[in-house]
C-alpha cells in the first residue's frame, strides 16, 4: 500500500475523518479528504451550541493531537465539557488549517458514489485488484471522477435523521412539518419557537438536550409549552446511570431531564407513536397516533424529531458490503453494539478488523456511520478506528490490532446497577471466562461484561466468546453477554 500512488479517500472532514488524515500522514500515506461542506465539520456547526457530555481527553485524537503541536497548538482543559462551537474554534478548525492537512482537503466535494474501476455490484473480474472509483459533484455541478487505492468512509449520519413516524418510515405529512436535530432555541432559533406549543419526539440525549434549552425559554416567553413523547413507556426511559455514569455531565443531564417530567414543567406522552401529521384551518399542527394504545391526537404548533440518525448508504450501492440486516454495521461489530441486544456496559474496543468488508479489501466506514442505527458511539471510538485502519493500510498489522482506546463506563443499565467484580471473581461459567487472566486489573460490570477501561492491551477470545472486545480471531458468532 506504501507503493501504491493512488490516496486513501476519506469521505467527510468532521472530527474522525480529520483524524483519519493525521494519522495517514503520519504514517507515510496520502489521504483524500472530500467534504460536501463549504467549511470542514459542517455537521458539528449544526449543533454548535449543545455543550458535550464528554470532556475534551475523550475529543481529542492522539495524531491529530501530535501534528497540531507542531504548530505550537496548545491543548484545551482536558477535564473540561466543550460546546461544539468549541471543539471547532479550538481543534477541529485548527486542524484542518494544518498545511499537512489543508493540502489534502477539498471542500464542496460531495461523493454521490462508490465502485471500482469498470466493476459493477455484480462483476467479479479481477474486482480486489480494481481501484476504487469515486464519483464527486461539485459546488457548479459538475461530476468528477476519483481513483483511490482505499476509501475511509467517515460521513456520519447527521444528514440522514430517523422519521418521527411509527414505523421507520416517515409518518403521512411528516415532511415539510417536522424539524430535525437539536435546534438552537434560546439563540438563533428563538424566534421560531418562543410562544409556541412544541412537541418533541425522541428519548435520547439530543431530545434531553432539547427539552432542557425549551424549559428555559418556557420561563422567558409566556405561551410555550413543551410536550415530550416517547415511544416507550415513561418506566423504560433512560435517563442516565447517575452516581455509576462514568460521563458525569452525561448523568447530570439525565437526571435534568427526569427532574422536568416528575415535576410537570414537562407534559409527557408515553409511549405515543406516530401515525400522521396533517395541518389544521387554525394554523396549527395535528399530531394523530397511538397513546398506550389507544388513538389520542396532540395539537402544536412546531415539532421537532430528536428520534436519532441512520446512515445513508445509497451512494454505496456498487460495493459489496458486510453489514448486519438490522443495526447496518458490520457483523463483527454488530452484537457487540444492537440496542436489541446491550441496555449497558461501554462501547466496546474494536478496530480494522471488525469493520473490514470481506468482500471489498480496502473500503471501510468509521465513525458514527459505522455503528449503523446503534445509538452508542463515542468520538474516541471513532479515534481509536481510524487509528486501526490507517496502521493496516501502512502494514502495520501489530498496531492495528492493538487496543489502545480507554473509554468510561456509559453507566446507562436498563435495570438496577449491578455488583462490580473483577475478571479473576466471574466464574467460569458466566459471561468472562477463567482464560481472560490477562485483563484480570480491568474492572467489569457483571452481568454486562464489559471494561472500566482498557489500556493498551489484547484481549484474546474465550471459551465463552469475545468478553470485553472482539478481536480479529474471534469466532463471528461470539459475542459479550449470552
Amino acid at each position: 500500500m506504501n507503493r501504491d500512488p493512488l490516496p486513501v479517500a476519506i469521505i467527510g472532514a468532521g472530527p474522525v475523518g480529520l483524524a483519519a488524515a493525521a494519522h495517514l500522514i503520519e504514517r507515510g500515506l496520502d489521504p483524500l479528504l472530500l467534504d460536501a461542506g463549504a467549511t470542514p465539520a459542517a455537521s458539528v456547526r449544526e449543533w454548535s451550541h449543545v455543550r458535550m457530555f464528554s470532556p475534551w481527553r475523550f475529543n481529542t485524537d492522539a495524531a491529530a493531537v501530535r501534528l497540531l503541536r507542531q504548530t505550537g497548538w496548545s491543548a484545551p482543559d482536558p477535564d473540561q465539557h466543550p460546546t461544539g462551537d468549541e471543539l471547532l474554534r479550538d481543534y477541529l478548525v485548527p486542524l484542518a488549517a494544518h498545511p499537512a492537512v489543508a493540502a489534502r482537503l477539498r471542500l464542496g466535494a460531495r461523493v454521490i458514489g462508490v465502485s471500482r474501476r469498470h466493476h459493477d455490484l455484480q462483476r467479479n473480474g479481477s474486482r480486489e485488484e480494481a481501484p476504487f472509483i469515486l464519483q464527486v459533484a461539485k459546488a457548479n455541478g459538475d461530476v468528477e471522477e476519483i481513483e483511490a487505492r482505499a476509501v475511509i468512509d467517515c460521513s456520519g449520519t447527521w444528514g440522514s435523521p430517523n422519521p418521527v413516524g411509527a414505523h421507520g418510515l416517515p409518518a403521512p405529512g411528516e415532511r415539510g412539518h417536522v424539524a430535525h436535530g437539536i435546534p438552537d432555541a434560546l439563540g438563533r432559533d428563538r424566534a421560531t419557537y418562543a410562544g409556541q406549543r412544541i412537541l418533541v419526539v425522541g428519548a435520547g440525549h439530543s431530545a434531553m438536550n432539547l427539552v432542557e434549552a425549551l424549559a428555559a425559554l418556557v420561563e422567558e416567553v409566556p405561551g410555550t409549552t413543551i410536550t415530550w413523547a416517547f415511544r416507550r413507556p415513561l418506566s423504560a426511559a433512560n435517563f442516565g446511570g447517575g452516581q455509576n455514569d462514568g460521563l458525569a455531565a452525561r448523568a447530570a443531564l439525565g437526571a435534568r431531564a427526569r427532574a422536568l417530567v416528575e415535576e410537570g414543567r414537562v407534559a409527557a406522552l408515553a409511549p405515543f407513536l406516530v401515525h400522521r401529521i396533517v395541518d389544521v384551518p387554525s394554523g396549527a399542527i395535528r399530531v394523530e397516533g397511538l397513546l398506550d394504545g389507544r388513538p389520542h391526537v396532540v395539537e402544536v404548533d412546531r415539532v421537532v424529531g430528536a428520534t436519532g440518525f441512520r446512515p445513508d448508504l445509497s451512494p454505496l450501492s456498487e460495493l459489496r458490503l458486510s453489514l448486519d440486516p438490522a443495526v447496518q454495521a458490520t457483523p463483527a461489530l454488530a452484537p457487540l453494539i444492537d440496542p436489541n441486544l446491550h441496555s449497558c456496559g461501554t462501547v466496546r474496543p474494536h478496530g480494522e478488523a471488525e469493520l473490514r468488508h470481506p468482500m471489498e479489501p480496502g473500503f471501510y466506514i468509521a465513525g458514527m456511520k459505522a455503528y449503523g442505527r446503534a445509538p452508542t458511539f463515542l468520538l474516541a471510538t471513532g479515534h481509536e478506528q481510524v487509528r486501526s485502519i490507517a496502521a493496516h493500510l501502512a502494514g502495520d498489522e501489530q498496531a492495528a490490532r492493538r487496543v489502545e482506546l480507554v473509554l468510561p463506563e456509559t453507566g446507562v443499565c436498563a435495570g438496577p446497577a449491578k455488583p462490580r467484580v473483577s475478571v479473576k471473581a466471574v466464574a467460569a461459567g458466566g459471561c468472562c471466562g477463567a482464560e481472560a487472566a490477562p485483563v484480570e486489573a480491568v474492572e467489569m460490570a457483571s452481568g454486562c461484561c464489559t471494561p472500566a477501561s482498557v489500556a493498551t492491551v489484547a484481549v484474546p477470545a474465550t471459551a465463552q466468546g469475545t468478553c470485553c472486545t472482539s478481536k480479529a480471531d474471534a469466532p463471528a458468532e461470539a459475542s459479550c453477554c449470552p
